[in-house]
């Protein structure tokens, strides 16, 4: 198998900026690892001992630590574990499961046995949207609410457009990096940018070997058995997964649909300020807080 990194250089610059996310967090987060049927698996908890439980998945190329500072406010209501996906983040196993099968659900069913987790509520971001579908359809009784972010895995955006926009950027950047080339990746990609992500996102390109793989998508079938109220938030203006087309096909694919927002003005990643995550956390935690 490939390895997901390009060398031990590359895995040391991704663990400083994982340490540069996790230092950026007000709230104290403790590191656990459990073990599962694909490797050794890391996980940042936070928040109230006793506080509703509640898993948090990456997105691709990122971390526990990245996708806890977007969502940080949530440390205040939810006892929260911040999952880094295998393969997708430098402190779980160096593995990748199936995209065309629902290893990822086993996987994710194997970390809520080591975290004790019976039952919890869910949040996907991206990548981890997938994976959360994943686990819908393989143990759907582990779900309590389910909240997914611009998931993968429901709809695919125009391959041109994601080719002319994000995938020849991005090749012409590992190519021969510069401040440029970054910019032209980033500004279809960030809503807004700041002195971490693009700089990180820049970093991670060519620290990562790219898994190239698109993700099944879902069908109604596979999700019959999930019971879990679900929440589906598309962006207006993503490349990857088009908002209006992603919320769509969420009334047909999740049975239990509860509530679908479409972010307006906002590209495949949301803004990345305090205010927005304010937002976000709040939005979410309404849901989930519903009886």
């Amino acid at each position: 198998m490939t390895s997901a990194f390009r060398g031990e250089q590359a895995k040391t610059v991704l663990l400083r900026w994982f340490d540069r996310f996790r230092d950026r967090l007000e709230v104290p987060t403790e590191s656990r690892r459990v073990k599962t049927r694909f490797g050794d698996t890391h996980v940042l908890v936070g928040g109230p001992e006793g506080a509703p439980p509640v898993v948090v998945l990456h997105g691709a190329m990122a971390s526990s630590a990245h996708v806890l500072r977007e969502l940080e406010p949530l440390l205040a209501r939810f006892r929260v574990h911040a999952v880094d996906v295998i393969g997708q983040s430098v402190k779980s196993a160096d593995a990748r499961p199936s995209v065309s099968n629902n290893e990822y659900g086993e996987w994710l069913s194997d970390v809520l046995d080591g975290l004790s987790l019976q039952r919890t509520h869910v949040i996907g971001v991206s990548w981890g949207g997938f994976i959360s579908i994943r686990l819908a359809a393989f143990a759907p009784e582990r779900i309590d609410r389910l909240v997914l972010l611009v998931p993968a895995g429901v709809v695919k955006g125009s391959s041109w457009e994601g080719f002319t926009k994000l995938g020849l950027p991005m090749m012409l950047y590992r190519l021969s990096p510069s401040e440029q080339r970054l910019k032209a990746f980033v500004r279809h990609l960030l809503t807004t940018t700041d002195d971490d992500w693009a700089p990180y996102l820049g970093d991670a390109l060519r620290s990562y070997n790219m898994d190239m793989r698109v993700p099944a998508l879902a069908t109604p079938d596979e999700l019959k058995g999930l019971k879990a109220p679900t929440l589906v938030l598309g962006a207006d203006t993503d490349v990857s997964f088009p908002g209006q087309k992603l919320l769509a096909r969420a009334h047909q694919l999740f049975p239990m649909l509860a509530d679908t927002e479409l972010l307006e003005n906002c590209r495949h990643c949301p803004p990345t300020t305090d205010t927005f995550r304010r937002w976000l956390s709040e939005r979410i935690s309404g849901f989930l807080l519903a009886s």
